[in-house]
Formats: C-alpha cells, structure tokens, sequence
C-alpha cells in the first residue's frame, strides 16, 4: 500500500504501521512462547479477502488521488478486523487473569485504533478532497 499511496503523509502512515505490525508480531509471539505453544502460519481467509480487495482497488485505480481514498478505506477494513481481533484476546487474557498478555495486548490495540483514527484524519482533511477534486 505505501508503494501504491501518492500522497507523501499516506505513504509515511503505511510505512509506520508496519513497523508497528512487526512489533504485534513480535509481541504475540512472546505470548504464545509464554504458553508454551509455536506459531502456526494457518491462513486467515477474512484478511487474505481483505487484502485481495486491496490489492485489486490498486489495479483499478483512475489516478493516485482517487487510489489513495481507496486505499484509505481498504486499510480502514483490515484495521477494524485487527481490532476486533486484539479486542477480544485482550478480553480474554483479562478473563484469564494473564496480565503480562493483557499489557502486551493493550498495546497492539491502541496502535490499531490510533492508526485508524490517523487514516480518518488524513481522509478527512485532505485525501477525499483531494479524489473528489
């Protein structure tokens, strides 16, 4: 998406966030060692759609500015999913009485939700203006 993004601050944004993407991997990963357990590396079809319709947004893009919206809004999809996703293992780590996992957790969905807040933002003051124009 940051190779496909036009505008520079969109481009920044996806950069970002995965580099944070890593760090939620890395996090999780310490709670499955924790558990004793090994990451598996099953496919999540939901995300696996969402980045295919991500992808095909990209291909049929009429210039960057409308791209970038799309792109916006295809990003927002699989951020929401993250964050029902991290919402509910933080829920049940809480439930669980894990608070070492429910701190790790906690953070991976801040920075899932101050991501999608950032993406509104950017929508809203200039890129949908922007593809509209």
């Amino acid at each position: 998406m940051a190779k496909a993004a036009e505008h520079s601050e969109l481009k920044a944004a996806f950069r970002k966030h995965l580099e944070e993407t890593r760090e939620q991997l890395d996090r999780l990963n310490r709670i499955l060692a924790d558990l004793g357990k090994t990451p598996g590396r099953k496919v999540c079809e939901a995300t696996a759609g969402l980045v295919k319709e991500g992808s095909g947004l990209i291909d049929d893009a009429a210039d960057g500015e409308v791209c970038d919206a799309g792109l916006i809004a295809a990003a927002q999809k699989v951020e929401h999913y993250e964050i029902a996703c991290y919402g509910c293992l933080h829920a049940w780590a809480s439930i669980l009485g894990r608070g070492a996992d429910v701190a790790l957790l906690k953070k991976s969905l801040v920075e899932e939700r101050a991501t999608d807040n950032a993406l509104t933002a950017l929508a809203n003051s200039v890129v949908n203006a922007d593809a509209a124009a």
